[in-house]
């Protein structure tokens, strides 16, 4: 065996010791939990988007599909990236990930992609990016950085900063407007803020002060938030709004029942717009049935619960915070998008993570999935 053929196979067992290490401290139950999302995903795409693009568009039947795929792969890449990554390093980028971030979110009302009234996308001519949905992860681990900043414990300026933090995150959001997002970040940051003991007192003026300047919003600006009111007088008495998308979808559901019609079966895909990112659930239980869609959400569930338990044995007051804080947002989002397809909730086109297509909506999800498994890392493998 020459010099050359040694390096290569030194090489590979270095490869093959750091994939094996990786394995050990790696949470492997979580990790599967993802991986299943991930995988779910690509198959409901194709199901939901190839008639789409066939029959209505006159593209090829896997134009969508191929889309979804390059994008998976290239989110479980970053997921895994991410996760590799040593802890501490992790916790040092995230401010300067989250100002980037920012600054594409802030560059949205001046050179950003107006689609159907809203301002929410860059167009980098490969892809348009949504910049809300690569922040969002970010956004909750730089709240909890500033919360659990030495210099600002047991001082209550902690929690008004990272009201701040929110507040120049949501102005933004309003402008575009995404009622949704901005939704979810607010009840994200309060369960954040939350469990890093903050007192209910605080949490009770938020909830003051997010309410007038709602209000003020409405009655100062009615022609450009208008559509807040005309969501909330449809949702209450859908005789007086267009609720077209959210009864074809609890229609759908109806239809499908427990078994669901078939794949391919299903009509809620061919007569809403964008069904297959904002009614994905919908459309799964349409053509799969309703045991399908709660299997699913078992599945957040039980990612969630994982990751609370690790959190209880958790040490770490920065890492502790941050699980829950993502927790937090993937239960939240999950749990919006089931309630707008069952019309429990407002209309708010929010996405299924790492089930509905799109780019923005998977990197966010792997970006999610890449932090809470460097944070449920066991460190006691890895201090071997």
């Amino acid at each position: 065996m020459n010099l050359k053929d040694c390096v290569i196979f030194m090489q590979v067992n270095i490869f093959k010791l750091k994939l094996i290490n990786y394995w050990r401290i790696i949470d492997k139950k979580i990790f599967l939990g993802f991986i299943i999302l991930f995988c779910l995903g690509l198959f409901f795409s194709f199901s939901s988007t190839s008639s789409l693009a066939g029959e209505r568009l006159n593209k090829d039947y896997y134009f969508f599909f191929s889309k979804h795929f390059l994008f998976t792969i290239l989110s479980l890449i970053i997921m895994i990236i991410i996760s590799i990554m040593e802890t501490e390093f992790l916790k040092k980028i995230i401010i300067p990930l989250f100002i980037i971030s920012f600054i594409f979110l802030a560059l949205v009302p001046f050179v950003g992609v107006e689609v159907k009234g809203s301002k929410r996308w860059l167009d980098f001519y490969i892809f348009r990016l949504q910049p809300i949905e690569v922040l969002k992860p970010f956004f909750i681990l730089s709240t909890v950085k500033i919360l659990t900043l030495d210099k600002f414990q047991n001082n209550q300026i902690r929690y008004f900063l990272s009201f701040l933090l929110l507040t120049s995150v949501i102005i933004l959001l309003i402008d575009q407007p995404d009622l949704g997002q901005s939704i979810l970040l607010i009840f994200s940051w309060i369960a954040t803020v939350f469990v890093s003991g903050v007192s209910l007192f605080y949490i009770i003026g938020f909830f003051i002060v997010f309410f007038i300047s709602l209000i003020s919003l409405l009655y100062l600006m009615p022609d450009k938030f208008g559509y807040i009111i005309n969501r909330l007088v449809a949702f209450v008495d859908p005789t007086k709004g267009d609720r077209f998308q959210s009864s074809s979808a609890l229609d759908a559901i109806k239809l499908g029942g427990l078994k669901g019609q078939g794949m391919g079966e299903g009509v809620l895909k061919d007569s809403v717009p964008e069904a297959h990112t904002d009614y994905i659930i919908a459309i799964i239980s349409e053509e799969y049935g309703s045991i399908i869609s709660i299997l699913i959400i078992f599945i957040f569930l039980y990612i969630s619960f994982r990751i609370i338990k690790i959190c209880v044995n958790q040490d770490d007051q920065l890492v502790k915070i941050s699980l829950c804080g993502l927790a937090s947002l993937l239960i939240f989002q999950t749990f919006i998008h089931v309630g707008v397809n069952t019309s429990l909730l407002p209309t708010t086109g929010m996405t299924l993570p790492f089930l509905s297509y799109g780019g923005s909506s998977l990197i966010s999800s792997a970006i999610l999935a890449g932090v809470i498994l460097n944070y449920t890392k066991n460190k006691i493998f890895i201090n071997d």
